[in-house]
């Protein structure tokens, strides 16, 4: 993601996917859209409303009617677009699960 001067502000590359989740926050429980993702953090295409700082859980599909929690902080968020997030933390089994998110993108 760029900033407003046109530099990068992530640390850590991220790599594009299209993965319908549930997600929580202040305002309950929706469903998003991960439009890329990395080991730390990814972007939710939803419209509804949240705010920068605001704590989220995501529920991402593994398969078998299983979900894995993602615990993380929005970073960012563009109205009526999407949020960013920084997981927070992230254990050894979520990085492999990021990790074979990106190898099957």
């Amino acid at each position: 993601m760029e900033n407003k001067e046109g530099k990068e502000r992530r640390g850590v590359q991220r790599f594009p996917i299209i993965l319908d989740i549930e997600w929580e926050g202040f305002s309950g429980r929706s469903s998003g859209t991960i439009s890329d993702v990395s080991e730390s953090g990814c972007f939710v295409l939803s419209g509804k409303d949240v705010s920068d700082g605001e704590s989220v859980r995501l529920f991402i599909p593994m398969g078998d009617g299983m979900k894995a929690q993602f615990n993380g902080i929005v970073v960012n968020h563009e109205e009526e677009i999407g949020f960013a997030v920084r997981f927070d933390p992230i254990s050894a089994a979520q990085r492999d699960i990021v990790n074979n998110l990106k190898v099957n993108s």
